[in-house]
């Protein structure tokens, strides 16, 4: 069965864990709203799977913090969800935490 989709929010920072996919991004979509207040980071290092309704709403994600001010980055990419990023030409949208340095 597959790992459903967690969050938790720390200061700053929106942790995904699990898998974020159509089957599993329900429970974060009725609550993107609450979750994304104040957020600057969004953590997708406890992502074991992306699909392309999961990268869809990483896009969703950071547009609801810009319309509360924010401009949130992203940190933990892994090899998979990058590709997954640069197949969907979205490297100017999902910016890593990593390349802000």
């Amino acid at each position: 069965m597959a790992d459903l989709l967690s969050w938790q929010v720390e200061a700053k920072t929106l942790y995904l864990r699990g898998e974020l996919d159509r089957e599993t991004l329900l429970g974060l979509w009725q609550q993107r709203e609450t979750a994304m207040q104040k957020i600057e980071v969004i953590d997708v290092s406890g992502l074991q799977r992306v699909d392309s309704a999961g990268l869809a709403l990483l896009v969703h994600l950071r547009q609801i913090a810009q319309q509360q001010g924010a401009s949130p980055v992203f940190s933990g990419i892994t090899d998979k969800l990058h590709s997954l990023i640069m197949l969907y030409n979205l490297q100017q949208i999902i910016v890593s935490a990593e390349n802000c340095d």
